[in-house]
C-alpha cells in the first residue's frame, strides 16, 4: 500500500530522515514512535508531499506522491491545527471537507452524530470559530474530519497530545474500530508508547531519522520499547 524506498531528507548538511526501505501493507495499523527530532513528522510530511525528499521517494498505492496528486482522493491526514481553517466554525469546516470529498450534508451529519460522544458537547452548535477553540478541541475537529469520505489511508500525527484522559480513551476506541477494517490503512505517530501499542498492530521506532526497531505488537512490545528508550 505504502512504500518508502531510499528515502532521505536533509537540511543543509544535517540528515533528519534516512529510511532505506519501509513497506506498509494495506489494512495495517502502524505506529511511529520516537523522541523529539526522530523524524516522525518529517516522514508524514514527505508522505503528504508537504516537503520534497532529498533522495528516494514514497509511493502510496503505487502512486509516487511527489509526482502525482491521485493519492489525495483516498488519503486523509491531520498533522496539526494548520490543517484547519480558523475563520470557519466546526460545522462549516466539516461541510467544506465533505464537499471536497463528494459528501453531502446528510452524509456529514450522520458521521458527526456517530462521534457525538467524542465531541462531548464542546464542538458543535457552539457558534465558535475554529481559531477560538482549545488545542484539544481543534484536534478533535481535525481527527474526525479525516474520516469524512471513508478514506483508505488515515494519517494522524500525535493524536493523543492535548487531549484529556476520557477523550484519549474514546479516541483509542475510534482508532481500534478503524483498524478492524481491512480496507483502511492507519498511520499514527506518538511520543506515548502505551497509547500507540494499544491501537497499532505494528510499531516502527525511529531514532535521529533512522529506523531502529520494526516489531509486530505483542504483550511484550511496551516493555521492549520502554527499555530501548530508557537507555
Amino acid at each position: 500500500m505504502i512504500h518508502a524506498q531510499k528515502l532521505s531528507k536533509k537540511y543543509n548538511s544535517t540528515t533528519v530522515l534516512n529510511i532505506e526501505n519501509l513497506e506498509i501493507p494495506k489494512g495495517q495499523s502502524l505506529g511511529l514512535v520516537g523522541n523529539n527530532g526522530a523524524g516522525k513528522t518529517t516522514f508524514f510530511s514527505l508522505l503528504l508531499d508537504l516537503i520534497q525528499p532529498t533522495t528516494g521517494h514514497i509511493a502510496n498505492k503505487d502512486i509516487q506522491v511527489n509526482n502525482s496528486e491521485a493519492w489525495k482522493s483516498f488519503t486523509a491526514a491531520f498533522i496539526d491545527e494548520s490543517f484547519l481553517i480558523g475563520y470557519l466554525t466546526p460545522e462549516e469546516y466539516f461541510y467544506f471537507i465533505g464537499d471536497l470529498r463528494g459528501q453531502n450534508k446528510a452524509d456529514i451529519d450522520a458521521l458527526l452524530a456517530k462521534y457525538e460522544e467524542f465531541f462531548n458537547g464542546e464542538i458543535l452548535n457552539n457558534k465558535k470559530y475554529l481559531r477560538d477553540l482549545s488545542k484539544g478541541n481543534q484536534k478533535k475537529v481535525g481527527i474526525i474530519a479525516t474520516l469524512i469520505g471513508n478514506p483508505e489511508v488515515v494519517i494522524l500525527d500525535e493524536p493523543f497530545a492535548n487531549l484529556d484522559p476520557t477523550t484519549v480513551n474514546r479516541l483509542k476506541n475510534i482508532i481500534k474500530e478503524l483498524a478492524e477494517n481491512p480496507e483502511v490503512t492507519i498511520l499514527v505517530s506518538s511520543h506515548d508508547l502505551q497509547h500507540t501499542v494499544e491501537v497499532c498492530t505494528r510499531i516502527v521506532a525511529l531514532n535521529k531519522g533512522e529506523e531502529v526497531k520494526d516489531i509486530q505488537t505483542s504483550p511484550e512490545t511496551l516493555k521492549e520499547l520502554e527499555s530501548f528508550f530508557a537507555v
